[in-house]
C-alpha cells in the first residue's frame, strides 16, 4: 500500500481509501457476510481510510462497520458524516421529497453522539459536514463541529460539497483537513475554484464516486438496476445521455485495454495522478472490486494516456449532470 499525507497533519492514510455507502444503502440488494468480508480484505490490503455517513441505511452502515471497526480500531481511521435527515424515518437518497438537511448546532449535538454509539467508539477520526445548510451561516455549523473537538469525540473537521467562499469561512473557526466532493473523469467541477482553495489552505481532497458511480463498469447494465438502486435516478443513466455514455464507456474501456488494464482501474489511476494530496474513495461491497481498485495505484500516466482520455471526453461530452435537480442544489453550497 502507498500512504498519502492527509491536510496538514501527520496522519498517513493509504492513498485509495473505501467508501463503505454501497455494503448498506444505495446501489441494490445488500449482503452483510460479504460485505463483513470484503472489510476483513481491505485491513489486509492496507486500506487504513473507511468512509461512512449516518444517512447510509438511517445508521445500519455505521452499525455495519463497527463489527470489524470495534477490534480493530487502531488501525482503521474511520470518517463519517452527519446532516441527511428523513422525515418518515425512511432512509433515502440526498434529493428524495422526504429527505432534508440538518446543520444546525442542536442537531450536531445529537448525531455525533448517535454516530458513536452506532460505531462503538468513543472518537471519530474525521467528522464532515455532509453539505452546507443554505439556511444556516456556515460559522455557526463549524463553531458546533469545533466543539466536538474539544470534547474529544472528533479529531479533525471535514466538509462536502461546499464553495471556496464556505471553505473560507469555516477554516476560519477551525482548521478544515478535509473537503469531499464527486470527483471522476466525469465530474471535475472541484477543477474550476475549488481545488486551488483548498491547496492554498493545505486541505485534503477526499473525491467520492471517482469511478463516476460505476459507469464505466456498469453502463450497459442500467436496465437491470435493482428497483431501490439510486442510479435509476441519476441523468447520467437515463435516455438524454445514455447512449453518449455508452459510447464513451467503450471507448474509456478500449483505451484501458490497450494497456492491460480495466477501465475503472484507468478511470481510478486518473484521479490518482492529479496530486498527491488526493485520496479517493472508491467504494465497493465485493473484494474482487476491491482488489481491482487497489492495483490502480500502480498504474503510471503518461501524458499521452492524458491525452487520449481528454480526447475521449470531448468526443462525447453530452455526459449530464451527476445528480438530478433536488440534488444539485444542496451541492457547491
Amino acid at each position: 500500500m502507498k500512504f498519502r499525507k492527509l491536510g496538514n497533519t501527520e496522519e498517513q492514510l493509504s492513498a485509495i481509501g473505501l467508501g463503505c455507502m454501497g455494503m448498506s444503502f444505495a446501489y441494490g440488494p445488500a449482503d452483510e457476510q460479504e460485505s463483513i468480508n470484503t472489510l476483513h480484505k481491505a485491513l489486509d490490503l492496507g486500506v487504513n481510510f473507511w468512509d461512512t455517513a449516518d444517512m447510509y441505511a438511517n445508521g445500519e452502515n455505521e452499525k455495519l462497520i463497527s463489527k470489524v471497526l470495534v477490534p480493530n480500531r487502531d488501525k482503521i481511521f474511520i470518517a463519517t458524516k452527519f446532516g441527511f435527515r428523513f422525515k418518515d424515518g425512511k432512509a433515502s437518497h440526498s434529493g428524495a421529497p422526504g429527505t432534508y438537511f440538518d446543520g444546525s448546532p442542536e442537531w450536531i449535538k445529537q448525531a455525533v453522539d448517535l454516530s458513536l454509539q452506532r460505531l462503538k467508539i468513543d472518537t471519530i477520526d474525521l467528522y464532515y459536514a455532509h453539505r452546507i445548510d443554505p439556511n444556516i451561516p456556515v460559522e455557526e455549523t463549524v463553531g458546533a463541529m469545533a466543539e466536538l473537538v474539544k470534547a474529544g469525540k472528533v479529531r479533525y473537521l471535514g466538509l462536502s460539497e461546499a464553495s471556496p467562499e464556505s471553505i473560507r469561512k469555516a477554516n476560519e473557526i477551525h482548521p478544515i483537513t478535509a473537503l469531499q466532493s464527486e470527483y471522476s473523469i466525469l465530474t471535475r467541477d472541484v477543477e474550476k475554484e475549488i481545488l486551488s482553495t483548498i491547496r492554498e489552505l493545505g486541505i485534503t481532497l477526499v473525491p467520492y464516486s471517482p469511478l463516476a458511480r460505476g459507469l464505466f463498469a456498469n453502463i450497459n447494465e442500467a436496465q437491470n438496476f435493482a428497483d431501490d438502486d439510486f442510479r435509476k435516478s441519476l441523468p447520467r443513466y437515463q435516455a438524454e445521455s445514455l447512449e453518449n455514455n455508452r459510447n464513451l464507456a467503450k471507448e474509456f474501456n478500449d483505451l484501458a485495454a490497450s494497456k492491460g488494464v480495466k477501465g475503472t482501474q484507468l478511470a481510478l489511476a486518473w484521479v490518482l495522478n492529479q496530486g498527491d494530496d488526493i485520496i479517493p474513495i472508491p467504494g465497493t461491497k465485493r473484494i474482487r472490486y476491491l482488489e481491482e481498485n487497489i492495483d490502480a495505484i500502480n498504474i503510471s500516466l503518461s501524458p499521452s494516456d492524458l491525452d487520449a482520455i481528454d480526447a475521449i471526453l470531448k468526443k462525447y461530452p453530452n455526459t449530464g449532470e451527476r445528480y438530478n435537480e433536488g440534488s444539485m442544489k444542496l451541492v457547491n453550497n
